[in-house]
């Protein structure tokens, strides 16, 4: 059945000829699928335990946050996961065909976004994603599961480039060398993200990590209902999602594009995460953190580029690749995305 366990769809009672299964998303982490049965419809994900090594984390992470929400905010539209005719919100199944999956109902009248399109859609999510941890700002952001260690540790992607430097492919790095020298030039970055975690001005919250715009729920007029997918919900800073937001607002073309002479920034989406953010959490955030919006996209951008080049010069081994050099690519793209961020900073901070 599409790759699903009968015993999961048993779990939660989905079973018999009524039942229709569909493949649902482009997600390249989760299998994804929509399960209907009898005029209700769900929504079913297989969790990608090679990300994510220890599933019950996150679903104790997102139970925690809907506790949380339930009491201090129960106005807010929280999607929590469908509990299992066992009580848990996680079936796992042994197996090589098995895994770790969860249910979600489907939101009626809502849809998700490949990519953001206009200022405004951008400035819907970011509010969303602002109000998201403005409402858990009372939470015990320390008491969440680390789900992914280092996700966005700006100083361990670093050192792990540089390690890639010493250990991987000779040639891919001599063909890499003008990539090379200018994210090495541009380590400063990773030396502002050190005086971050060191100064108190930087507050640790509940923080999404993961704000594309595909991870915030649209109703049919294009309004923001609800942030989704709460898997690298984790402690951290506000420029994470604030930078994860830029980098890929931001763009003229996708980190995919070959032709660097299209990739633009769009200054418009710039002040639509600005706005839509402080909307939501002006009061939380210090004037240090206010002045470092900029920061933030450089900050991701940076680091998805070190990434990039990072997983080509190690021969593809975390990020694959469809074709050869097609890490290159992602590299040299974001980077150019960085440097025409730059340019503009005197315009946009």
């Amino acid at each position: 059945m599409m790759g699903i366990p009968q015993q999961v769809l048993a779990a939660y009672g989905l079973t018999g000829p009524d039942t229709v299964i569909k493949a649902f998303g482009t997600g390249l982490i989760n299998h994804t699928w929509t399960v209907a049965q009898q005029g209700k419809k769900y929504i079913l994900q297989r969790i990608n335990t090679n990300v994510f090594t220890k599933p019950e984390a996150i679903a104790d992470n997102i139970s925690r946050i809907a506790a949380y929400l339930a009491e201090h905010a129960p106005d807010y539209f929280f999607v929590a996961p469908v509990i299992a005719r066992n009580g848990q919100q996680l079936i796992t199944i042994e197996g090589d065909d098995g895994g770790s999956f969860r249910l979600f109902p489907f939101v009626p009248g809502s849809h998700s976004k490949a990519v953001a399109t206009s200022a405004e859609q951008a400035f819907e999510a970011a509010r969303q994603f602002g109000r998201f941890t403005r409402l858990l700002s009372g939470f015990d952001a320390s008491s969440l599961h680390t789900t992914i260690p280092g996700f966005h540790d700006l100083s361990l992607r670093y050192r792990q480039f540089l390690q890639a430097l010493e250990t991987g492919n000779p040639d891919r790095i001599r063909e890499s060398a003008e990539l090379i020298h200018y994210l090495k030039a541009a380590s400063h970055l990773v030396d502002r993200y050190v005086a971050i975690q060191q100064d108190a001005h930087f507050k640790i919250r509940v923080t999404h990590h993961d704000t594309k715009i595909s991870n915030v729920l649209f109703n049919d007029a294009d309004k923001a209902l609800c942030v989704i997918d709460l898997d690298t919900v984790m402690p951290g800073y506000f420029i994470s999602d604030v930078g994860d937001m830029m980098r890929t607002y931001l763009p003229t073309v996708s980190e995919e594009e070959k032709n660097l002479s299209l990739m633009d920034v769009r200054e418009d989406m710039y002040h639509a995460i600005v706005d839509g953010y402080q909307q939501e959490m002006g009061e939380e955030l210090s004037a240090q953190e206010k002045q470092a919006f900029f920061y933030a996209g450089q900050f991701m951008i940076y680091m998805q580029a070190i990434r990039f080049l990072a997983d080509h010069i190690n021969n593809d081994i975390y990020y694959g690749a469809r074709y050869p050099g097609q890490n290159f690519v992602r590299a040299s793209n974001q980077v150019v995305l960085l440097q025409k961020l730059n340019a503009l900073e005197d315009t946009l901070s």
